[in-house]
């Protein structure tokens, strides 16, 4: 079946992750996204390994597996665009495609005459999205900006990690690139707005997407508490700042999770443990109680979980509705039932060792219709 996105090209400039994701989710939904690459390099990313790609005998490719998680679905070209052909060559396809993504730094395409306004001149129905750390103005506009530090001056990592004086207490990052990842589904949500109006108006649009800017929007509760206190939020750990016990216990051969949201649930968490007076003190009978006393409630709920493996608990607790679960590795998550029977593994074909054509620009020239240039992946078009 065609995909909702079939009548769309687009031409990712982007690398890393923040802005591939962003062609990638827009390639899942089946639009036409050709990825363009710098000759003789690629993506950065094609190099982040190990580990790295597999043919079909076993034997590691130059592509690195980080690369693959946020560029399947597009065809992948590579153009100069320091040399006046490559700059024509682009023009050429934008000429013919819908979106642009880039994540140069500000300012940086302008040079190439690549920039929005550039461009516009060239397709005045584009939609051109604009991804950076800090956006295109205010005093850190110049800087650039990476997942990691966003995480840090964003505020996500004085709120991720143990408390401080507790062993391994300290600020820690998110186990992925975040930030990157919202900031690419912030913009593919963007490009899509902007395309709905251009049904509406014919008009294109320039997005000025920054992932400083995404970081502090997706602080949610925690920013909304500080609003509505002036007080920073701690670090908790696993533990839930408005919620109690919604954290990771000790079982008797691991941890699980339990993510209790309501006073029903918590009594009947209590009657199952075999600790009903729990759920009537005063002290925890209520969430508001049980937040004010958690550092009362928690070690008593501890000494009860660790009486039983996880596997047992999450079969009682689920039974009695009871929200609780493992804390699985990649291994685990991929062998779960609910996983594959949802099919969040899919298994797709690459051209790994697969001779690459090198193009002359004129080969390309977008004289045809939408679905009438195929690339091989990395074909090398040296304008």
């Amino acid at each position: 079946m065609p995909g909702a996105l079939s009548h769309i090209r687009v031409l990712d400039l982007s690398r890393i992750l923040a802005g591939p994701w962003a062609g990638q989710m827009l390639a899942d939904l089946g639009a036409d996204v050709i990825k363009v690459e710098r000759p003789g390099a690629g993506d950065d990313t094609r190099g982040w390994g190990p580990p790295w790609l597999k043919d079909e005998q076993g034997v590691e490719s130059n592509v690195a597996a980080y690369y693959l998680c946020a560029n399947r679905n597009k065809r992948s070209i590579t153009i100069d665009i320091t040399q006046a052909e490559g700059q024509a060559l682009v023009r050429q396809l934008v000429a013919q495609s819908d979106v642009v993504l880039e994540n140069f730094k500000v300012g940086g395409l302008a040079q190439y005459g690549l920039d929005y306004d550039s461009l516009k001149a060239v397709n005045p129905r584009l939609v051109y999205c604009s991804i950076t750390g800090f956006g295109q103005d205010g005093p850190y506009a110049p800087r650039a900006g990476y997942d990691f530090l966003i995480q840090g001056l964003g505020g996500l990592m004085s709120i991720t990690g143990r408390p401080d004086g507790e062993e391994g207490g300290g600020p820690m990052k998110v186990g992925v690139a975040l930030t990157d990842i919202l900031t690419g589904l912030y913009a593919t949500n963007a490009v899509l707005a902007a395309l709905a109006w251009r049904e509406r108006s014919g008009e294109g649009q320039y997005i000025d997407m920054a992932l400083l800017d995404v970081q502090v929007a997706c602080l949610a509760n925690q920013a909304g508490n500080y609003l509505a206190t002036g007080q920073s939020p701690k670090r908790l750990g696993n533990a839930h700042p408005n919620i109690v016990p919604y954290q990771d216990f000790p079982t008797a051969d691991g941890y699980m999770i339990l993510a209790i949201g309501n006073d029903g649930q918590f009594a009947r968490f209590c009657a199952a443990a075999g600790a009903p007076q729990l759920a009537t003190d005063e002290r925890f009978a209520t969430n508001r109680a049980r937040v004010v006393n958690r550092t009362t409630l928690i070690p008593l709920l501890k000494k009860l979980t660790i009486e039983r493996s996880t596997a047992e608990w999450i079969a009682t607790l689920e039974a009695l509705a009871v929200p609780c679960g493992p804390i699985n590795t990649l291994a685990d998550v991929f062998a779960d039932p609910q996983v594959q029977a949802r099919g969040l593994k899919v298994t797709m074909p690459h051209p790994v060792g697969v001779e690459q054509a090198v193009v002359s620009p004129a080969a390309i020239s977008i004289t045809v219709g939408r679905a009438g240039c195929s690339y091989r992946d990395r074909t090398d078009h040296t304008g």
